[in-house]
């Protein structure tokens, strides 16, 4: 039912290698852009809707408004997503729905919500007193890579806000995140501005929605697990945002609580990372080392945590998204950092003794480092969500009107997956399935999720 342990770190060992690579191109800051002797080859224009290299295809999975197999309607606006190992090689699809309860055009009940009644108000996280039920959530698929059919779709989580992206956990869950900041009045039960766990299942069910306060109460975006320490690492999508860690009480049981601290830099203290006014604070392919700040008052009412976290010296980043683990790093974009604010891509390299007291020791600090910011529209603009392929490289889509999921080679070259001419909408969810046979992304406006296939064994070196 889900990706196995060792599956996992054997996919992320072999992301680690490959790694060191592009670790030699960030030190130069050179780098080919979009050229045909790496990656998959030029795009083709074979398609209305997708440019695609030679020898690919792909199907669409899910469209908005479509009948799901509990009766409702596929939500749209579909953003992050994980994908994990089914029976039978199936693939369990989880899919973020970025809605808020004005958004009837997109809702999972219909225009009028006159389906809200197939679902228990118990199982809303946020019924809106019956008159404005908050309409994000997640959906999960079923995927047969064999036959290339969904095999049923469903309602998983209910009554959330803005689900944007979230991350996989090792012990086959999904962590779903609020991007979003509202508290209990007039018009909300329940306070917004967390994340859910939801577990990859193929049953047809919806998870009972239970948030993970002592995560933090914030505009989350994305999170990733480091397997061998069950620590949580979370994006926070703001122009002045902190980067998180978050230590539970039990290994892999996050509603047991933890702690939520901030990153900070050992020598500068509340560091402005985004090159706005000054582009050449960070220099490329430097470890600088870092610490982790205690928070406080992670479930406040007022907006402010991020704040409070500056105030203490934490490090600023502009505007944390997507967010992904490989084999003792992590790797996280900042969409409009940069001199020319175009994104950046950062790399975090845990303490051998990560979460305890010995990671403080000047030998064991973790490190960070700011792994490539081209300031060149080719090869970057506004980086989102990103995941780590099968052969190693950094793939991530771009959030803006004409975007391309692209790939970063170890040695640091830019190339092109696919290109969105067909709907004036960012790519999200970018995934690979556990195979490696199948990516799968969303064209969040157009409402579709796509499954992608391909040669990919044949990625040329560069």
């Amino acid at each position: 039912m889900q990706t196995s342990r060792r599956d996992f770190i054997k996919l992320m060992s072999a992301v680690s290698l490959g790694f060191s690579g592009l670790r030699a191109f960030a030190h130069t800051g050179s780098g080919n852009i979009l050229n045909n002797d790496f990656g998959f080859g030029p795009l083709k224009d074979f398609d209305p809707v997708l440019r695609l290299p030679e020898g690919f295809s792909y199907k669409v999975i899910a469209k908005k408004g479509d009948k799901m197999s509990d009766g409702l309607l596929l939500p749209g606006r579909a953003d992050g997503m994980g994908a994990f190992g089914g029976s039978s090689g199936k693939v369990i699809l989880i899919r973020n729905h970025e809605n808020a309860a004005d958004f009837l055009s997109e809702s999972a009940f219909g225009e009028k919500n006159e389906l809200l009644k197939k679902i228990k108000k118990e199982k809303f996280f946020d019924y809106g007193f019956g008159k404005k039920p908050h309409l994000g959530g997640t959906t999960t698929s079923v995927f047969n890579e064999n036959t290339q059919a969904v095999e049923s779709v469903f309602l998983s989580l209910a009554g959330t806000s803005r689900n944007c992206a979230g991350g996989i956990t090792p012990w086959g869950s999904w962590i779903t995140c609020e991007e979003d900041f509202l508290n209990k009045g007039d018009k909300n039960e329940k306070s917004h501005g967390y994340n859910f766990e939801v577990p990859a299942t193929e049953k047809i069910k919806i998870k009972y929605p239970l948030p993970l306060r002592a995560m933090g109460k914030f505009n989350h975006e994305a999170v990733c697990v480091d397997p061998k320490t069950g620590i949580v690492y979370q994006t926070e999508d703001r122009h002045e945002g902190l980067i998180y860690r978050f230590i539970p009480k039990e290994k892999g049981k996050l509603h047991a609580g933890g702690k939520l601290q901030a990153l900070a830099f050992v020598w500068k203290k509340s560091m402005d990372t985004r090159h706005w006014e000054e582009p050449d604070t960070l220099k490329l392919g430097t470890k600088y080392a870092v610490k982790w700040i205690d928070l406080d008052g992670v479930d406040s009412e007022v907006d402010d945590l991020r704040l409070r976290g500056f105030e203490s010296g934490a490090a600023c980043f502009a505007r944390g998204e997507g967010m992904w683990y490989g084999n003792s790093e992590i790797y996280f974009a900042c969409t409009n950092g940069g001199a020319r604010k175009l994104g950046q891509i950062f790399r975090y390299i845990p303490s051998p003794y990560e979460g305890t007291p010995r990671e403080n020791e000047q030998a064991f600090c973790p490190r960070i480092e700011l792994f490539t910011e081209p300031n060149n529209s080719e090869m970057l603009r506004y980086a989102d969500n990103l995941t780590i392929s099968p052969w190693a490289d950094v793939v991530f889509c771009e959030d803006n009107k004409n975007p391309r999921i692209m790939g970063i080679t170890p040695k640091g070259n830019f190339y092109p997956i696919a290109e969105n001419i067909g709907y004036p909408s960012e790519f999200a969810g970018v995934c690979f399935s556990p195979s490696g046979k199948t990516l799968f992304v969303n064209i969040q406006e157009a409402g579709l999720t796509l499954a992608i296939s391909g040669p990919w064994h044949k990625r040329k070196q560069g």
